[in-house]
């Protein structure tokens, strides 16, 4: 399964630098990962200062 972004995101980037597959894109107000790409290793999660990212 997937990570997902939450709402609680305050799109501060951490998580970008953290994944390893380069799934982790700007969106409008919040980062967002894409599905497809992403293999739940769950590195986003672990330096997410708000617990943003959660596995679907």
């Amino acid at each position: 399964m997937a990570f997902k972004i939450t709402d609680d995101c305050i799109a501060c980037g951490a998580c970008v630098d953290a994944c390893p597959c380069g799934c982790i894109v700007e969106g409008d107000g919040k980062y967002e990962i894409n599905a497809d790409e992403c293999i739940s290793c769950g590195s986003c999660a672990g330096v997410c200062p708000v617990s943003a990212p959660v596995e679907e």
